[in-house]
């Protein structure tokens, strides 16, 4: 397995003492998750060199623990101590900022000064060639995707796009975040365990999936009979505007999906059917699918999608079973419940919530 290349933000206290990256209290946080994740191999020796540093406060046992971990290196975006600790420090307006570069933060361009801070990082990058960098924090997702969005993309696999091209990221958030949030901790070392995954090759992979759009008739009843029928479970899940449903998605597998669209903003009377017996064919079909107790029935927050059936269709779902929200409540009482949070943790799947625009559909139309 080639290295993983951890990029942290910049020196803190500790960093500065002896110019090296992660050898405070928040490396030593990261070294025992990379060793929870099963990255890194936890030793007699790191207890004795962590004990010597909560002893004594020197940065440099720690620094001496890192060196134990050959499968993990380690940097930062800017190898120096920020003014006051704060990155904020060395932005400026954007007619100082480098050029090319969006903001770290609102109106916060990093100033043309610190270029060589980029430089240096993508040539390590590129020395270091790793099949996966983990960006801890905003500051590193902004580095080399121009993002800095942290909690919208941390978890999700995507390629780099600044700095230096084409190399896979993690985001996740900075142990130091995880020391002053607790309830992170058990997201990030989700996101570690997905990371020593994604170490194994260098590419980003998607699940492939087989998904039927823009149906007709025929195609949803041949879908139900040839797919769904034989199920041993079926997902459900449906997109609402107001008292609309505009679509209901069926997935009989992890690979196999349909989509029965009831809203289409391309057409003058905004539905996708192209006449009222057509659509009341289709609500036929989706009521018999849902109506029948087979086969077994799994939704996302299916309280709401389910009563949201009853009350604007008065379909009666049978077969309910499962509710991933609930059952990761169950795991993480703790966490986030939202399904782009869940696809994070539990799928290879991109951030679908944070790529793709949205456009309100207003209730007069």
């Amino acid at each position: 397995m080639k290295a993983i290349l951890i990029v942290g933000e910049a020196y803190g206290e500790n960093e500065d003492k002896i110019k090296a990256p992660f050898v405070g209290s928040s490396g030593v946080e990261l070294l025992r998750m990379l060793s929870e994740a099963g990255i890194v191999k936890w030793t007699d020796k790191h207890s004795s060199l962590m004990s010597m540093y909560w002893r004594t406060g020197k940065p440099g046992y720690v620094n001496e623990a890192w060196e134990l971990c050959p499968q993990v290196q380690r940097t930062n975006v800017f190898m120096l101590r920020p003014p006051g600790n704060k990155i904020e420090a060395l932005c400026g307006p954007r007619e100082l900022g480098i050029r090319g570069y969006p903001p770290l933060g609102k109106s916060a361009y990093v100033r043309r000064e610190f270029i060589s801070e980029l430089e240096r990082l993508g040539e390590e990058i590129s020395d270091l060639d790793p099949n996966l960098i983990l960006c801890l924090g905003a500051t590193a997702l902004w580095a080399l995707s121009g993002n800095a969005q942290i909690g919208k993309y941390r978890g999700v696999t995507r390629l780099s796009t600044f700095t230096a091209l084409d190399y896979k990221l993690l985001p996740t958030y900075h142990p130091a975040n995880i020391l002053r949030q607790w309830e992170n901790r058990p997201i990030v070392l989700v996101d570690l365990m997905k990371a020593r995954r994604e170490a194994e090759f260098p590419e980003v992979r998607r699940p492939e999936r087989e998904i039927w759009v823009e149906p007709s008739l025929g195609d949803i009843d041949d879908f139900d009979k040839k797919y769904i029928q034989r199920a041993k479970g079926l997902s459900v899940d449906i997109e609402t505007n107001g008292e609309l449903i505009t679509c209901i998605g069926f997935a009989p597998s992890a690979s196999l999906a349909l989509v029965v669209p009831f809203y289409d903003g391309r057409r003058k009377d905004k539905s996708y059917w192209p006449s009222v017996q057509a659509e009341r064919g289709a609500w036929q079909l989706v009521r018999s699918i849902l109506e029948r107790g087979k086969p077994p029935k799994v939704f996302q927050n299916g309280l709401y999608d389910i009563s949201f059936l009853k009350r604007t269709m008065n379909i009666n779902v049978a077969g309910a079973e499962h509710d991933t929200m609930l059952l990761h409540h169950a795991l993480q009482p703790e966490s986030l419940k939202a399904l782009g949070h869940l696809g994070s943790l539990y799928t290879d799947e991109g951030s679908w919530k944070a790529e793709h625009s949205f456009k309100t559909i207003k209730r007069d139309q």
